[in-house]
């Protein structure tokens, strides 16, 4: 097999980071870029990402394949089916430590639009800094 044919390892690496939070007592959270392909509460997006609690107690019917996640959780008392591809996860982490691993999210790379060319000497506004607020995610070993 050659490289191009290989599978992609990005959902075995949810389901064991997943697996590994169930283990341990910790509540799985999964981030999603938002686009056209996935099926959650648009009011709960935030700049275009949703985070999502994963966990058996607030899911039922969790499906994690190799394409797409799947399951149904209640939002404000309302029950809702849940669906994106893998593609788009960007990260999967422990709410209670951000033990966790980050993803470069395929949707976004593929529907980025091209870098604008920074303005002259100063001209145009100063760069904002990233938001606050993320988790703070870590390597497990």
């Amino acid at each position: 097999m050659t490289e191009n044919t290989l599978p992609s390892t990005k959902p075995y690496l949810i389901r064991a980071i997943h697996e590994w939070c169930t283990d341990n007592g910790f509540t799985p959270y999964i981030a999603v870029q938002v686009d056209g392909r996935v099926r959650v509460p648009r009011e709960h997006v935030r700049d275009g990402q949703i985070v999502l609690n994963v966990g058996y107690e607030a899911t039922g019917g969790l499906q994690i394949g190799n394409d797409l996640i799947s399951f149904q959780a209640r939002f404000g008392g309302v029950a809702r089916d849940i669906s994106f591809p893998v593609g788009n996860v960007a990260a999967i982490y422990a709410r209670e430590n951000g033990a966790g691993m980050a993803f470069e999210p395929e949707s976004a790379a593929a529907d980025a639009a091209p870098p604008e060319t920074p303005p002259p000497s100063g001209d145009g506004p100063e760069p904002r800094p990233p938001p606050g607020g993320r988790p703070k995610l870590q390597r497990i070993k």
